[in-house]
């Protein structure tokens, strides 16, 4: 009997330390504790974070600065959700005091998605600490690189506390960004996927004259990450960026839905359990699309039919049919692509559910928008097919990875 005990000890042991993963990478914050904040001495600091910005340990960075006995931390500075979380998508962020510093909060998610003179006044650095998901609409850069063209308008020096990108460090897709279009969902002329770190990205901006004035820049740089990394391979826990970026899978799939989602035609998976990871609608029959969807032989991608009942959000509590995005290979899987095909395929199966003679017009404004361009749209509606934007779609990511080389940090 005690033999068997020890068995299932060791069983229950090993099962649990199965889900202990070993840190590889320390970011930012983790190596600005190592350097005894060297670079914030003497300075009174502005603090640009959401719950994301944590410690290897988990500790919030808020905290970190503010106990920090030779930095005087005088600002925090909310983007979308807020610098602890507390604000639903696309809720406008309020000036509050954070309860647990007693430090003020200026929102930059509300009337002004750019910190003010007047919110930077007595303040000597900005340090910005947000993790990034690597697509160019999730608006956590836009942020970044606006409080940058303030802090240098108002002579402030711009620290970015480097974290790993989900992405990877090698994906390019995606056009730049046309001017009529820029926003705060496509902010520079970036592709739409940019293989950048953050701080490799705001160096990018800067080097390239992307802002109206080159600031003062210094980034803390990570120790251990690769560019092939997954972020399962960081070791690092994974906060969710955005209620409906639970885990790192949700970030590498946000691409592959997220611009036609934008229609909000039909269900990406957000308000069910696999946010941006498939299509479906009531009108699909799930075998016959995943059968003209595999039929395409997508690099690195499966598709396989589903059904389900979402529990909000597009097609709530009805019965949809399509398909569950799988990515075989990541390496060759082209991410952005992909929603663009499953339009196409869509509009031979069912002609009379088009998708862009059916999806509200009021929001293709939106997807321009997340695009870059109208070009995407017009030029797709004529005929339905992917190759006639394809050239566009890719044309300039050579170009970019070209460019961007001059701003890697790691290798």
């Amino acid at each position: 009997m005690k033999k068997i005990s020890i068995i299932l000890f060791t069983l229950c042991f090993l099962s649990v330390t199965a889900f202990a993963q070993k840190i590889k990478v320390k970011t930012g914050i983790e190596i600005l504790k190592e350097q005894n904040f060297k670079v914030l001495e003497g300075k009174r600091v502005g603090l640009i974070t959401n719950p994301t910005g944590v410690d290897n340990k988990m500790k919030s960075t808020i905290d970190i600065l503010s106990e920090a006995p030779n930095v005087k931390l005088v600002a925090l500075f909310a983007p979308e959700h807020g610098v602890r979380g507390d604000a639903h998508a696309g809720d406008h962020v309020d000036n509050v005091t954070d309860p647990k510093t007693g430090v003020p909060v200026y929102s930059i998610y509300g009337k002004t998605r750019i910190p003010t003179p007047e919110m930077l006044k007595g303040i000597d650095v900005l340090v910005y600490d947000i993790q990034d998901i690597g697509c160019r609409s999730f608006t956590y850069i836009s942020t970044m690189g606006l409080a940058m063209q303030a802090a240098a308008e108002n002579n402030i020096e711009f620290i970015v506390l480097d974290r790993p990108n989900p992405l990877g460090g090698l994906k390019v897709e995606g056009g730049l960004v046309d001017d009529k279009f820029i926003s705060f969902v496509s902010q520079f002329k970036i592709p739409y996927v940019y293989g950048l770190t953050c701080g490799e990205l705001a160096l990018l901006l800067n080097g390239e004259k992307m802002l109206k004035q080159e600031c003062k820049l210094h980034v803390v740089r990570m120790k251990g990450w690769k560019r092939k990394m997954s972020y399962e391979q960081t070791g690092l826990q994974w906060i969710p960026s955005s209620p409906h970026i639970p885990q790192p899978i949700s970030a590498v799939f946000y691409p592959v839905s997220g611009i036609l989602g934008e229609l909000g035609y039909m269900s990406i998976g957000v308000g069910y359990t696999i946010p941006f990871q498939m299509f479906a609608a009531e009108w699909v029959n799930a075998e016959e699309l995943a059968d003209n969807m595999n039929r395409l032989n997508l690099p690195g991608i499966h598709f396989r039919p589903l059904h389900i009942r979402p529990f909000y959000s597009v097609g709530q509590g009805q019965q949809l049919q399509g398909v569950q995005v799988h990515i075989m290979d990541y390496e060759k899987a082209r991410l952005s692509e992909i929603q663009f095909y499953l339009m196409q395929e869509i509009a031979k199966l069912y002609p009379d559910k088009a998708i862009f003679d059916n999806a509200n017009d009021k929001r293709f404004r939106m997807f321009d928008q997340v695009s870059g361009s109208d070009f995407v749209r017009l030029a797709f509606v004529k005929n339905n097919n992917f190759d006639d934007i394809k050239d566009f779609w890719y044309k300039e990511v050579e170009p970019f990875k070209k460019t961007s080389k001059k701003y890697y940090l790691y290798k």
